[in-house]
Formats: structure tokens, C-alpha cells, sequence
């Protein structure tokens, strides 16, 4: 008896086994799943707080799905194992362990200061974990999954350790091991799967070349120059958030060395000196970024790009302001350092308003391409005239407070006054295309007569503008180009804004003999309007002309007033002349006292 209960045990025991080698294979599409994640939940813009925290909520749903909870008043962890793995989503829940330690660590390297001492050995710490749960995530989906999942996981955490090595800096060569296997298993996977896949991989592949390349060049089997580091770093995504601000220190340490030997700011022929280590490394990125702004490879750059330098220019030089204003309050008495720093000041701001010219006038250009589009294309909006008003009231702005902060100095030497005049044409030409699309926005009005006399007056500022341009020194012949072809669509303007009011006013006469003729001595009657909901059979136009301002007619709002039935007035006019009996004798008599009879 005890024999036959021993084997039937052994065949309980056994149907476990049997079941858990026939169990099927979890799949997952791990970059796939970890790519929507994070740019639906805040790294599209950067923002690791807010992933982390869905993380965390995704982590929370999962376990109470799973029931997996980790005991009520007191905590007690559950280990994750290859026997307790029964469902995908206890995959799922390693995962986003991983990608939670990971999203901390990538936080406190986003700090505006920089994580100090402190914060971190809490951003390695929580890299570590990544490691630990990456790690895990490999191992488990190595038995429990199939052979692309399994193959995705181990990329994904050798990535998670050659991050944790290249932020450590140190061991250079097995960071770079990890990359490398990375990056063989993304290009492996991106020949097969759907496009959607192959996409993504191929931008893995992308993201992980710069961080494979600066491990090279730590190692010292590559050769790159800074300048290829840079253009390594302006490529995006959140696997390259580590690489940048890896860059980022390793170009502060550069310009450092490069700022010992910066001693003074040259500006139009003024020698300024410079003491503060902060203000030299301030002028040196702002002077470093105009470089590759100004460059030849920067004609090949997109507008974006170039006002995104054009913010990191203006920062430097408000960063080196600051500190020149801050030793400006701390110089006391010394009338010769003062005089310096007063100097200086004065030319980093001058050289600020010139960039600020030089941005204003890239997004003139911007609107100016959007503005000749058609408007039935959809893909940009159209630039409206009264637009390119404003940015041209801008540039005359900067443009009179470059001459003010240029002229305002008491002995001028001969390139301050070139400069000066160089203002002063600019600022004629300014006003001269501010005129112009003045003049484009009251054509678009229909008020023929104000555009015609503003175009006249464009036409003659900008004559004026391109004599001046003619008697300067040094003539910009791009600028004396630009002017005479807008003279010659002011000449062309002017025509047409003529022609169109002469044509209007002909049918003046037309459209007033058409509106006498329709008086009627019954009263005029009122056309039907109607609207686009009434006439969805009719193909007619509710919205109008596109360069009219015309109501469009799509329906009636406030909604007119219906007539609805309502219930009859009864006039109750019989009451007056109905005799009703006495009651009388059925009301009860009150009932008199002895002392009622005498007293009543």
C-alpha cells in the first residue's frame, strides 16, 4: 500500500515537470515595447521625472494583475525565478524594474548644476540596478522566452552595462565590448521582422555608434578630433543623453585649457582684458559656436539647428555679462579696472545685439519662405504680411540700439564709426521692407488706396537705402542686390495696386445702378442667406475668397427662433351669471350664552 501511494506521488510530481517542458515560449518585442513606453510617457521631451513615475504606476498595475504583492503592513519581497515566471507580464514587471533604476539615474544627470558629490553615487547606484535587473531580465527571458526575445533581452542589458562603465569612466574596454554586442545583435535583428522593427533597430544602431566611437577614442584606437566629437553630439535620442553630457564635460575641460591662454577681447579695434576664469570660458563656447555657425558646413544646416546655436550663443554671452557685472560691483575703487570692465561689457553686449540681428534675420528668411507659398498647400502655415511687420519692427529696434550702444563712447576710432554708418544703412533698408509688407498687408485688406501710397513710400526708402549703401566704403553687394529687386517689386506693386483701384472704381457706377434698380416702393427685400448646412447638395463655397474677410457661412450661431404650439387661454366668463343654492341651513349656528342675550 505504502508502495502504490509512493509511485502515485511520483507521478504528481512528475506532471509538473512534463507541463513545464511544454509550455510554450514567451515573446516579447523588447525595444519596441521600451520605445513607445518612453516616448509616450516624457523622453520625447526629456523628461525622466515623469517616465520614471509611469514606471512606477506600470509597476504597481502589474503586480495587483498578478496578485504578486509583497504583504500587507510589513514588506517581504518575492524573488522573481525562472519557476515563478508563469506569466509574460512577470517579464514585463523585470523590465520595468530596469527601466525605472535607469530613468532615476538619467534624472539626476539632467540636473541644471549637475549632480554633485552626493547625487552622484546615487545616479551609479541606481545604474548598478539597472545592471542587476537587466541582468536578470537576460537570464530569465534566455529559458523563458524564444530565441529573438532572448537575443534582444542580452542586447539590452549589455547596453545597460556599457552605460553603468561610461559614466564610472574607467574600464574603457569592456564598455566598449558591451556597445559592440549591442550593437551586433540590433543589426542583426533589423534584416528580419516587420519595417516597424527594422526601423527601430536600425536607430538603435544609430544611437549606440557615438558612445562606441568615444570609447574607441578613450582607448586610443581612433583618432577623432573635437570637432567630430561635436557633430557626433548633435545627433538625438535618449540612449544619447549619457555620450552628451560626457561631451559636454570633456569640452568644458577643453575650453579651460584653451581660456588660460585667452588674455583679452578684441572689438573693433579695442583691446579689453579679461581676469575672470568664467567670463574667458563664456566667451570662448559662444566664440567656438559662432565658429561652426559661420563655418561652410553650416549652409547645409537646417533653420532649427541653427536657432537652437543661436539660443546656446546667446546664453554664453549673458552667462559672461553676469560675471563681468559681478566683478564690476567688487572692484571697488580701482578706476583703471573699472574702466576695463565697463569696456568690456560694452563690447560683449554689442556683440550680443549683432547676433540677436543675425537671428532676427534668419527668421525674416524663415517667413519669407513660408509667405511666398501658396495657401492651398497645408504642409506649413502661410506667413501672414503683418508678421514680417513685427520682425522687421524688431530689427530696427536692435539695429538703432547697436548705433546708441556703439556711438555712446567719447573717443571713436575709425571702425566705430564705419560701424556706426553700417547701423544707420541697416536700418534704412529695415524700415524700407517694414514699409513694403505694410503695404502687402493693407492690399490684402482690399485698401487699394493706402497700399498704393505705401508702396510708393517703400519704393522710394529703399532708393534712398541703396544710394547710401553706394557711397559706403565697403558695399555689401549681397544687400545692394536684395534692394534693387525690391524696388523693383515695389515698381511692380505699384502698378498693380493702381490697375485694381482703377478697376474698382469703374464698378462703382455699374454696382450702384444694380442696387437703384432693385428698390422696390414695397420695401427692399432682404436676400436669403444661406448656409453651407442647408446647401450640402450644392457644391458652393462657404468660406470665401482666400485673401477676402469674408464671414464664413457654416451655420447660424445664435440659432434662430422657432415657432412651437403652445396651450390655449380658457376665459373663464360664466362664473358671474351662475346661481348657486344656499348653504345655509348646513353650516352650524354658534352656540350664545345666559350674559350673549343681554350683551349680544
Amino acid at each position: 500500500m505504502a508502495k502504490k501511494d509512493a509511485t502515485a506521488m511520483e507521478i504528481d510530481e512528475d506532471k509538473p515537470v512534463a507541463v513545464e517542458q511544454i509550455s510554450p515560449k514567451f515573446s516579447i518585442n523588447v525595444l519596441q515595447l521600451v520605445k513607445s513606453a518612453q516616448m509616450q510617457h516624457g523622453l520625447r521631451h526629456r523628461d525622466y521625472t515623469r517616465y520614471r513615475r509611469y514606471c512606477t504606476a506600470r509597476l504597481r498595475r502589474l503586480y495587483k494583475s498578478l496578485k504578486f504583492l509583497h504583504g500587507r503592513g510589513k514588506y517581504t519581497r518575492k524573488a522573481i525565478t525562472e519557476s515563478t515566471v508563469t506569466d509574460v507580464r512577470f517579464l514585463h514587471i523585470v523590465l520595468y524594474m530596469a527601466e525605472r533604476a535607469w530613468s532615476y539615474a538619467m534624472e539626476k544627470k539632467q540636473l541644471p548644476d549637475g549632480p554633485n558629490s552626493r547625487q552622484r553615487i546615487h545616479l551609479l547606484g541606481r545604474l548598478r540596478k539597472a545592471v542587476k535587473w537587466a541582468t536578470l531580465f537576460s537570464q530569465l527571458c534566455a529559458v523563458k522566452g524564444d530565441s529573438r526575445t532572448s537575443l534582444e533581452a542580452e542586447a539590452y542589458a549589455s547596453y545597460m552595462k556599457g552605460s553603468l562603465l561610461f559614466e564610472q569612466d574607467h574600464n574603457w574596454q569592456t564598455a566598449l565590448m558591451n556597445f559592440k554586442n549591442a550593437r551586433a545583435v540590433y543589426e542583426e535583428l533589423g534584416k528580419y521582422g516587420t519595417i516597424e522593427n527594422q526601423v527601430l533597430c536600425r536607430e538603435r544602431v544609430e544611437e549606440l555608434e557615438p558612445s562606441i566611437r568615444y570609447c574607441l577614442h578613450k582607448v586610443g584606437e581612433s583618432k577623432l578630433q573635437t570637432s567630430e566629437l561635436l557633430d557626433i553630439g548633435e545627433m538625438e535620442g535618449p540612449a544619447l543623453d549619457l555620450f552628451k553630457s560626457k561631451l559636454e564635460a570633456v569640452m568644458a575641460e577643453a575650453r579651460s585649457q584653451q581660456a588660460a591662454s585667452m588674455t583679452e577681447f578684441n572689438w573693433l579695434g579695442h583691446r579689453f582684458p579679461i581676469n575672470n576664469a568664467k567670463t574667458r570660458v563664456s566667451i570662448l563656447k559662444a566664440q567656438e559656436l559662432e565658429k561652426d555657425l559661420h563655418g561652410s558646413p553650416s549652409d547645409s544646416l537646417p533653420e532649427e539647428k541653427k536657432l537652437a546655436m543661436f539660443d546656446k550663443i546667446f546664453s554664453a554671452y549673458h552667462d559672461a555679462r553676469g560675471c563681468i557685472r559681478s566683478d564690476l560691483a567688487t572692484a571697488g575703487n580701482a578706476e583703471n579696472a573699472k574702466d576695463d570692465l565697463n569696456g568690456l561689457d560694452k563690447a560683449v553686449s554689442a556683440v550680443l545685439t549683432q547676433r540677436t540681428i543675425e537671428r532676427n534675420q534668419l527668421l525674416v528668411v524663415i517667413a519669407k519662405s513660408k509667405f511666398k507659398k501658396h495657401r492651398d498647400d497645408k504642409v506649413d502655415k502661410v506667413t501672414k504680411p503683418e508678421e514680417l511687420v513685427r520682425l522687421y519692427d524688431l530689427l530696427i529696434q536692435n539695429a538703432s540700439d547697436l548705433s546708441d550702444l556703439v556711438s555712446s563712447g567719447k573717443n571713436r576710432n575709425s571702425e566705430e564709426v564705419a560701424f556706426v554708418e553700417e547701423c544707420e544703412i541697416k536700418s534704412s533698408v529695415f524700415r524700407a521692407e517694414r514699409c513694403f509688407y505694410l503695404a502687402k498687408s493693407y492690399s490684402s485688406a482690399g485698401k487699394r488706396a493706402e497700399a498704393y501710397l505705401l508702396f510708393c513710400h517703400a519704393r522710394s526708402l529703399a532708393n534712398n537705402a541703396l544710394e547710401k549703401l553706394q557711397m559706403a566704403t565697403n558695399p555689401d553687394q549681397a544687400l545692394a542686390q536684395d534692394l534693387k529687386v525690391l524696388l523693383d517689386i515695389c515698381r511692380s506693386s505699384i502698378c498693380i495696386e493702381h490697375a485694381a483701384g482703377i478697376m474698382e472704381e469703374e464698378k462703382i457706377p455699374e454696382n450702384l445702378s444694380k442696387r437703384v434698380s432693385a428698390i422696390s416702393l414695397a420695401g427692399q427685400e432682404k436676400k436669403e442667406q444661406k448656409f453651407l448646412l442647408e446647401t450640402l447638395d450644392v457644391y458652393e463655397s462657404a468660406v470665401g475668397e482666400p485673401n477676402s474677410k469674408v464671414v464664413a457661412r457654416i451655420a447660424q450661431f445664435p440659432p434662430p427662433f422657432q415657432a412651437v404650439p403652445c396651450n390655449p387661454i380658457v376665459l373663464d366668463i360664466a362664473y358671474s351669471s351662475i346661481d348657486f343654492p344656499s348653504l345655509d341651513n348646513r353650516m352650524k349656528k354658534d352656540k350664545k350664552g345666559i350674559f350673549s342675550r343681554f350683551w349680544g
